[in-house]
């Protein structure tokens, strides 16, 4: 079964709201940031309804998911899709160009739009500026160009991404205030870290200072609904009532996905029992399994990245020292063996290319996924418990 819902409703209003802003809407054009833990259907709302209602509004829609190449710079896999949709608007028969012959204003020639861009460096020192070929692309095609960046908290782990947001930034700046400008540059990120995404926002430091960051709608009680009514018309189906099930939903962290797995084993082991005493149950068991498929990593990569990933997830916002002397001994500590400082920062290499933590900026680090951590310290909190 397909567990793609589709939300148009919600989809046409955040549209509207981006490309037509009333007064009370106007902050959007500084940039839209939108978090929420992985695998909740963010990346599937975005791709299956805001992409296409973005498009109905007649928006120019470029979509880069930073975690598609994590060895890959952000600025590269950007800067990759600028010019990839550029020169899908200048090849007359693609699917970019025949959309915007559509669009009156826009102007199409027999082979495209137009731009006569070089596109070779792009985003680089010695290449065209982003802020030069947005600006080319909106005043050409007259119409206003989106850019979505999926897992946009990557961006701030490098110089280069950070150069990135610097250089959108100026894009922004270059093409929304103009008096009479015949489209607007949209930036929307969106992120599986919270905390990250709402400093892209508040943070003078950073490029989108000021921007409005939000949470992102999660799936609720009308996905179970359209979940059970379908299982039910298909029949065969032993489910939980309805109030069980939404609340299993809530346990398995709103994650459409673990859904259908609960929903799957009730049918394995509902000769056992009441499905509604058994299904909180399962929710929970999965819960606590989905975080294990991550921590698993760990017993592969060795006792030191164990103990940094620990002192990492036991921290309550950024994780400092973590190449000091103090941290060197507390690690030794935990091994029951000397632990070297020129030793740590393999370990720490080793976490990052596991996609297990992140760098937040200078010496500060924190984990990939919230999700993750949340489960750690639950586990840490009953271990504690059972040990008094």
């Amino acid at each position: 079964m397909s567990t793609i819902v589709q939300r148009p409703v919600l989809a046409a209003q955040m549209a509207a709201q981006l490309i037509r802003p009333g007064p009370l809407d106007e902050g959007l054009r500084s940039g839209l940031f939108l978090s929420g833990t992985r695998r909740t259907g963010k990346t599937t709302f975005v791709l299956h309804d805001l992409i296409p209602a973005l498009e109905q509004e007649g928006a120019i829609v470029i979509y880069v998911d930073l975690w598609s190449n994590v060895e890959a710079s952000p600025a590269t896999l950007v800067n990759d899709a600028v010019g990839a949709t550029l020169k899908e608007a200048e090849t007359a028969g693609s699917r970019l160009a025949n959309r915007l012959a559509h669009i009156a204003s826009a102007n199409i020639g027999v082979f495209g739009l137009k731009l006569g861009l070089k596109l070779d460096g792009l985003g680089t020192l010695d290449g065209l500026t982003l802020a030069a070929a947005f600006t080319r692309l909106v005043d050409t095609a007259k119409t206003n160009v989106v850019l979505i960046v999926d897992e946009v908290q990557h961006a701030i782990t490098t110089e280069e991404g950070n150069a990135l947001l610097l250089a959108l930034k100026a894009a922004r700046d270059a093409i929304n205030p103009r008096p009479g400008t015949p489209g607007y540059f949209q930036f929307i990120g969106a992120g599986s870290h919270r905390a990250l995404v709402s400093e892209l926002t508040a943070r003078r430091s950073q490029a989108f200072a000021g921007a409005t960051s939000l949470a992102f709608p999660m799936l609720g009680a009308d996905y179970v609904d359209y979940l059970l009514a379908r299982l039910h018309a298909a029949g065969g189906a032993i489910l939980p009532s309805r109030a069980v099930a939404v609340e299993g939903f809530v346990t398995l962290g709103h994650r459409p996905e673990e859904m259908l797995r609960a929903l799957g084993q009730l049918q394995t082991v509902a000769e056992r029992g009441d499905p509604d005493a058994l299904f909180p149950v399962i929710a929970a068991t999965l819960r606590s399994a989905a975080a294990d498929v991550e921590l698993a990593k760990l017993a592969q990569l060795g006792g030191l990245a164990t103990a940094v990933f620990e002192r990492i997830a036991a921290s309550d916002g950024d994780a400092r020292g973590l190449f000091s002397a103090d941290a060197a001994a507390d690690y030794a500590r935990v091994l029951g063996r000397e632990v070297r400082v020129d030793e740590i920062q393999p370990a720490v290499n080793d976490l990052m290319d596991a996609n297990l933590i992140l760098r937040r900026g200078h010496g500060l680090y924190g984990l990939s996924d919230p999700y993750v951590q949340e489960i750690w310290r639950e586990r840490r909190a009953l271990t504690a418990r059972v040990d008094r």
